[in-house]
């Protein structure tokens, strides 16, 4: 067999706790060529959204340095991609082709042919290797051998499970030929042409080093505090790793093994319980990839199939409302601008806004769930079509459909200085506190002096919360009792 090995790099863009790469390593291969191949169209309809895109031009270019550093280079192309490996396995000489498993559907789809076709050549041999989960979604099942539908017993069940220790980062790597020849990033097209995203790229720093980094800022100001301070937006309490974990910066296992060292080394009585209650959103994760992989038409049909025939609204105007934040309802309008900004938004938040969508407005969750994939820079398949099917009451461990939150009071709860809704919302900036999150509740005088008149300088709301909730009760009913 030719001793040279392709390393295709998908949603794993980083050096260290990389199986594929050990595995090249311990193969002691004499040149191993890293590729990455963007080829959206094999996605279909879940190729990158527009903020995945910025994240991944600058992740891409963060990987190709650090492999710069090693003695080596990321050989960028366009697909299709079994064509592309083909072209690159006689361009290089290589006998092997390695990866890191990934689960959505489209993605499934597209490896068991590219496998196929490279395991029918003579003088390749392929494989691929578990990097983005836990556990694989086929090793976890209930007693009664089927997938879990519900997160607690799920987590029950892995968090006693040893969890493997992360692989160490090589500190070199063979040269890649210079006769391989290679894209620029900016070749792929993925910024925008109107250039929307400064502010995203603002905020975040894409790359295995700015995911160790913001790991270890948790870890020094937030992870000791997390389950009193994860609730409230304005407040920096959790991790911000989720689009990290998208694209593969690190690895489940290294958060995992990295918390466990920190409660190690923490001074004074371990927060043991904060800790526990971050790793079970990383538990979180895994079910989400393990519901998607047992139930790969989630993303566009409902678990629960008596929401095939839920009487849901066609407004577009109210659709268009939510999406600009500009429904009347601040905390809602606040969620909605901090993602359309940041490419993100506060996890409490998400499900407020999710829950006013699908509750309030009875607009079907598919138009929140690819809203949020093109808007968001951690849009993740598993994790977004769990969220949103959680939030609409149809899908695995769902909120129960009668569980409407009502986003004024969420904002009294969680934000009740108001501060994360003068911060994205700045017209409200002079409301007091007490009026900010229903300022249609205020009186004249109040309005006057913060300078508000509502339907001019701050949408009315657009739906009425007491009704709506009582229309969408009504809508549920129609359904509950269908098999």
């Amino acid at each position: 067999m030719k001793n040279r090995v392709i390393l295709w790099f998908r949603r794993d863009l980083r050096l260290a706790d990389n199986p594929a790469l050990r595995a090249a390593l311990d193969g002691d291969f004499d040149s191993i060529v890293p590729v990455f191949i963007h080829a959206p169209d094999e996605l279909g309809d879940w190729a990158e959204g527009g903020a995945q895109r910025v994240w991944l031009h600058d992740s891409l270019r963060a990987l190709a340095e650090d492999l710069e550093t090693l003695g080596s280079r990321l050989i960028i192309r366009q697909g299709p991609t079994l064509d592309t490996l083909n072209t690159l396995i006689e361009e290089s000489g290589a006998g092997a082709v390695y990866w890191n498993r990934l689960y959505d559907p489209p993605i499934i789809e597209r490896d068991k042919q590219v496998k196929k076709a490279l395991n029918e050549r003579e003088d390749v041999d392929v494989d691929s290797f578990q990097a983005h989960v836990l556990f694989e979604p086929w090793q976890i099942e209930t007693q009664q051998g089927q997938p879990y539908k519900v997160f607690t017993p799920f987590w029950k069940r892995i968090k006693g499970e040893p969890i493997r220790a992360p692989l160490a980062r090589p500190d070199q790597l063979p040269a890649v030929w210079s006769c391989i020849g290679s894209l620029d990033v900016p070749d792929l097209g993925l910024l925008p042409e109107i250039r929307w995203d400064e502010k995203i790229r603002d905020c975040w720093t894409p790359g295995e080093s700015g995911a160790q980094q913001r790991l270890e800022t948790f870890l020094e100001d937030a992870a000791d505090n997390y389950d009193d301070e994860r609730d409230y937006p304005a407040i920096a309490g959790t991790s911000y790793l989720s689009p990290h974990l998208h694209w593969g910066e690190i690895s489940p296992q290294q958060i995992m093994h990295r918390t466990e060292e920190w409660l190690d080394e923490y001074e004074g009585p371990a927060p043991r319980e904060h800790i526990e209650s971050f790793q079970s959103e990383i538990g979180w994760r895994d079910f989400a990839h393990h519901v998607l992989y047992h139930f790969p038409n989630t993303p566009d049909e409902p678990l629960d199939t008596r929401f095939k025939s839920f009487p849901w609204s066609d407004d577009t105007e109210a659709l268009n409302a939510w999406q600009a934040g500009r429904t009347g309802i601040p905390m809602v309008d606040a969620g909605m601008r901090e993602l359309w900004a940041t490419g993100y938004m506060h996890n409490r938040v998400r499900m407020t806004v999710a829950s006013f969508l699908t509750k309030n407005l009875r607009i079907a969750w598919q138009h929140g769930e690819r809203w949020f994939w093109d808007t968001l820079v951690d849009a993740d398949l598993a994790n977004n079509t769990l969220g949103w099917q959680w939030a609409a009451g149809s899908g695995a461990d769902a909120a129960p459909f009668f569980r409407i939150f009502n986003p004024a009071r969420q904002g009294e709860r969680f934000d009740a200085k108001g501060s994360y809704v003068r911060r994205w919302v700045p017209e409200l900036s002079d409301m007091p506190n007490r009026h900010i999150h229903k300022p249609w509740d205020a009186p004249a005088e109040v309005l006057k002096k913060a300078s508000i008149e509502l339907g001019k300088d701050y949408p009315k709301p657009i739906v009425d919360l007491k009704a709506s909730r009582r229309e969408a009760l009504e809508a549920f009913d129609q359904i509950k009792n269908e098999s």
